[in-house]
C-alpha cells in the first residue's frame, strides 16, 4: 500500500515538472521578445526538469506496487494445459461438424414458393 510520503513525492515531482516546462516556455517567449537567438535552456531549468522527473518516477514506482515478471512462463507454470487453452470466447457450438454425426437430422428445406410468401 502506498504511503502518504510516496504520494506526496509524486505530486511534488509532477508539479515541479510542470513548473520546469512553464519556465522553459517563458524563457523562449522572453528570447523572442528580446529578439535573441535560442542556444539552450538555462541550467537551473534543465536541472529542475531532470530532478523532478526522477522524483516523480520514484513516487510512481512505490505507488504502483510489486512488478510482475515479464516472462509469461512464470504465470503459466501453475496452470495445467487444459486451463491454459480454455478460452470461452472461442467456443463455437453451431458449426458444420454436427452434419458428420450419425444422429444428425437436417432441417426441412423450404420451397422457393414458401420463401416468397413468408
Amino acid at each position: 500500500m502506498a504511503s502518504i510520503f510516496h504520494k506526496f513525492l509524486l505530486v511534488t515531482g509532477l508539479l515541479s515538472l510542470f513548473h520546469a516546462a512553464y519556465s522553459a516556455a517563458q524563457h523562449r517567449s522572453y528570447l523572442r521578445i528580446t529578439e535573441q537567438k535560442f542556444v539552450s535552456l538555462p541550467v537551473d531549468i534543465l536541472v529542475q526538469g531532470i530532478v523532478s522527473l526522477f522524483v516523480a518516477m520514484y513516487g510512481i514506482m512505490y505507488i504502483a506496487g510489486e512488478f510482475k515478471e515479464i516472462r509469461a512462463t512464470v504465470d503459466l507454470e501453475n496452470k495445467s494445459w487444459e486451463t491454459a487453452k480454455n478460452i470461452p470466447s472461442f467456443y463455437i457450438f453451431n458449426h458444420r461438424g454436427k452434419a458428420l454425426s450419425p444422429n444428425y437430422i437436417p432441417p426441412a428445406q423450404k420451397s422457393s414458393l414458401e420463401e416468397i410468401q413468408s
